[in-house]
């Protein structure tokens, strides 16, 4: 078995959405900007499709998470950019909790303390 990392890493259920609310914390982003932070956040082990990423974004609108509205990119082309709102940072907050205590529990199994047997 190889000890290299794996070139894409496949999305656990519930995953994208807290990725999306997360890369829209510190403010707008257009859909594309949304993937490509992840995947640059990411160190290209993550790579987000369009065939997933729109159906996210509408989900999260419907849920209230955020909103979008049309605007002009950086490169002056009308983008649809989406915000966190305020029960979307709240969302967020509780995610990342529950990813951080998933996290540390996983880390535990993975690598006990005691080494199973040394």
């Amino acid at each position: 078995m190889s000890n290299r990392p794996p070139s894409r890493i496949e999305f656990l259920q519930g995953t994208l959405d807290v990725l999306i609310l997360r890369t829209l914390r510190p403010g707008p982003q257009h859909g594309h900007a949304i993937a490509k932070h992840i995947q640059r956040t990411s160190e290209d082990l993550l790579q987000v499709e369009t065939g997933s990423l729109y159906p996210a974004l509408h989900r999260l609108e419907v849920r209230g998470w955020v909103v979008a509205s049309w605007e002009l990119s950086d490169k002056g082309k009308r983008a649809r950019f989406y915000r966190l709102t305020p029960r979307g940072r709240k969302q967020l907050a509780a995610e990342q909790s529950q990813w951080q205590a998933f996290s540390r529990a996983m880390g535990l199994i993975l690598d006990p303390a005691d080494q199973e047997g040394k």
